[in-house]
């Protein structure tokens, strides 16, 4: 257990760390995030890392995943959607399924309205409640990843359903990638590791984390594609290649069913 001085000496010579933190998460965050709240939670946290730091390991690198960790938790507190929107977008799915079996087809706003008793504006505002849900969620991703999903026209139901769904698969198709390559997209995108700190993880250097990036974001855009819309995969450059894709891409649909994704 460090003394006070001790204690003193490591967190000021260690702001810079939560500041850098802030700073790399500022950049993908809603504007209703206060900037000076995380510099608060990353500051307790460097705090109550110094105190407890008994001289094992490198303190700065101990010292960046209690802060990191500590941002993320803080940001998983603010999010914005209560119980009550959970449960009406919940009501929502579930009348969205049962309309989808009776037609045959994605219901319209006014046949989802008329199911749950309620007006067309209701139905257009929880959708868009859970959308909103939904992208504070995915905040911690990486526009690289995130960008995958993205949608031009205003949303209504039928693109609630699918949005949904995508965000279902992506989810998927990062834990059905290669342990290695999950752990590049995890930390780098999701985590806001740094090359170096991944190199260094995985003992290799940075040329080579960059590469399994790119080899990463490609596996994942096919993998995507190959559950929603086949023609857009890119072409496998060899039989062994192909074969390998078609293994991740049926670990993908293996790995939930629509229900499962819809409600993810």
């Amino acid at each position: 257990m460090a003394t006070v001085s001790e204690v003193e000496t490591l967190v000021r010579g260690h702001l810079s760390l939560v500041e850098r933190e802030v700073r790399r998460l500022g950049r993908r965050l809603p504007p209703h995030v206060e900037r000076d709240d995380l510099v608060s939670a990353g500051l307790l946290a460097l705090v109550g890392c110094a105190r407890g730091y008994q001289g094992r390991g490198l303190f700065a690198r101990v010292a960046c995943v209690r802060v990191r960790g500590a941002l993320l938790d803080h940001l998983r507190d603010l999010d914005w959607a209560s119980r009550s929107v959970r449960a009406r977008a919940r009501q929502l799915q579930v009348a969205e399924d049962d309309l989808v079996a009776v037609l045959g087809r994605t219901p319209t706003a006014a046949e989802l309205a008329e199911a749950l008793g309620v007006t067309a504006r209701e139905v257009s505002a929880r959708v868009q409640d859970v959308l909103r849900a939904d992208t504070f969620s995915l905040q911690g991703v990486a526009p690289e990843i995130t960008d995958l999903l993205v949608r031009e026209r205003a949303p209504g139901p039928e693109d609630l359903l699918l949005r949904r769904e995508e965000i279902g698969y992506l989810r998927d198709a990062v834990e059905a990638l290669p342990e290695r390559l999950r752990t590049v997209v995890v930390r780098y995108f999701v985590q806001g590791c740094s090359m170096v700190e991944i190199a260094a993880e995985l003992g290799v250097g940075e040329s080579r984390v960059s590469h399994m990036r790119a080899e990463a974001l490609a596996l994942l855009r096919d993998g995507l594609n190959a559950q929603l819309d086949r023609d857009l995969v890119a072409e496998a450059p060899s039989d062994h290649v192909a074969r390998k894709r078609e293994a991740y891409f049926a670990a993908i649909a293996g790995r939930g069913t629509l229900r499962s994704r819809l409600a993810a």
